[in-house]
């Protein structure tokens, strides 16, 4: 990914440099595993850990994988530069390529997952925080991006941070599916390890033992992975185009924190645009692309091919630093974000009164009158704000058959706006029940 969207300690994960470390890390584990299984001399094994404080030289693997056309032999030749070839000769032992490559990925991937997990809880705190800041700040609900009934500013942060509060649980699961390691051999069936080799690795590594593997750990695990990357992006654009609606100039009830010295276009002075959560919604096509591929990576030939694995050195880099750097950046534009409770109370007010017709249309069903007669009662007052932009009540006061089943102090009672919040404490409960 890009430096422009990107995190240090994410991108860390998926250096050459970390990869290569867990790559000695495996085979070091593997040779202790093996010493004390007595398939392989002790002071071999201890002589693997020699290379514990070298910093293995990028250029001169590159250099061998060249001439070898496999990264895995490149690495292997590298670390017995380091340690002798003699010492070394035990190293690899009974293992495949995919027992380094998979049980590697699966560390970077509960890496990854340990920062995304982070970043979602920073993300919930700032959701919480203005949820109860603007818990009764009336706005207007909109379907069809249409007024409907009013709500509040804080159901609208409460429903997010239901929301990123499911995405905090399917990553948490996320990242316990793939949480596995192999080190089962060729075709995953122990011929030539033990595997009580396995169960050491992945102790040592923070992984279980895959119960079943092939040639690899079954991609099924890693296209749930990237699924829950693709759904968390999808919740992220939620969050960014509801803040995208709301800072249209007509609308303008929030908007992105605009800093001293930050200019909104080339051409036009004035314009204070929504750059961060368009942003927002480019990046979470992003991650989203990579969900397609990793479902294609499920079903390979027969105990393995390749055809998974240039997929996986893209999508896995470049998912996972993008979702990072989404869930941070979204986490500011909540913790910065401008409110503006009197454009929400002017907006909800400019056709006056026409948002509680649901209210009187209940009123003449209870009052005796059949639904098909009141729709159409107080859809032609209705329709007469809409033309006019009248006060609906005054409409509804002036029209006899309304005032025949209900009384003045009947209609007015039904426009008041505390009638629409009495149950927003009910559902804060619900939503910060755990806290």
């Amino acid at each position: 990914m890009i430096p422009r969207y990107s995190r240090p300690d994410m991108v860390a994960i998926w250096s050459p440099e970390t990869k290569f470390r867990i790559w000695y890390e495996i085979e070091a584990h593997a040779c202790d595993a093996m010493a004390d299984l007595g398939v392989i001399p002790k002071e071999n094994a201890e002589a693997v850990w020699k290379a514990n404080d070298v910093t293995f030289d990028i250029d001169r693997i590159d250099e061998i994988e060249r001439e070898t056309k496999h990264d895995v032999i490149a690495f292997l030749t590298h670390l017995a530069e380091h340690v002798g070839s003699e010492e070394a000769r035990f190293v690899h032992q009974g293992m495949t390529s995919s027992d380094v490559l998979d049980t590697c990925f699966n560390v970077q991937l509960t890496r990854a997952a340990d920062i995304l997990i982070e970043d979602l809880q920073g993300l919930l705190a700032a959701l919480k925080r203005r949820a109860y800041e603007h818990k009764d700040t009336i706005r207007i609900g909109r379907s069809h991006g249409i007024h409907a009934e009013p709500t509040t500013m804080g159901l609208t942060f409460a429903r997010f941070y239901a929301e990123m509060d499911r995405n905090l649980s399917r990553m948490r699961d996320a990242r316990a599916e793939i949480a596995t390691g192999a080190i089962s051999g060729a075709v995953g069936t122990f011929a030539n390890i033990d595997p009580a080799v396995e169960e050491h690795v992945c102790e040592k590594l923070g992984l279980v033992p895959e119960p079943i593997s092939t040639q690899v750990i079954p991609r099924d695990r890693h296209a749930a992975f990237f699924a829950t990357l693709g759904v968390i992006a999808s919740s992220i654009e939620n969050v960014a185009v509801e803040i995208r609606h709301m800072q249209r100039t007509e609308v303008l009830e929030a908007a992105e924190f605009f800093s001293m010295g930050q200019k909104g276009s080339s051409a036009m002075p004035h314009k204070k645009n929504p750059v961060l959560t368009e942003n927002l919604t480019g990046l979470a096509r992003l991650v989203r692309m990579a969900v397609v591929p990793a479902m294609e990576n499920v079903a390979l030939w027969h105990e393995r091919d390749i055809s998974h694995s240039s997929v996986e050195r893209n999508i896995g880099p470049d998912a996972t630093i993008t979702l990072d750097f989404a869930l941070s950046r979204l986490t500011q534009v909540i913790d910065k974000l401008l409110v503006y409770p009197d454009n929400m109370l002017e907006n909800m007010n400019k056709f006056p009164g026409l948002v509680m017709s649901q209210r009187v249309l209940l009123a003449l069903t209870q009052a005796g009158v059949n639904r098909e007669d009141a729709y159409r009662l107080v859809q032609r007052n209705a329709l007469k704000v809409w033309d006019t932009r009248s006060d609906f009540r005054e409409e509804l006061l002036a029209d006899e058959e309304v005032r025949a089943a209900l009384s003045e102090e009947e209609i007015n009672e039904k426009f008041d706006l505390g009638y629409h919040t009495k149950h927003v404490d009910t559902i804060f409960a619900r939503v910060f029940a755990e806290d």
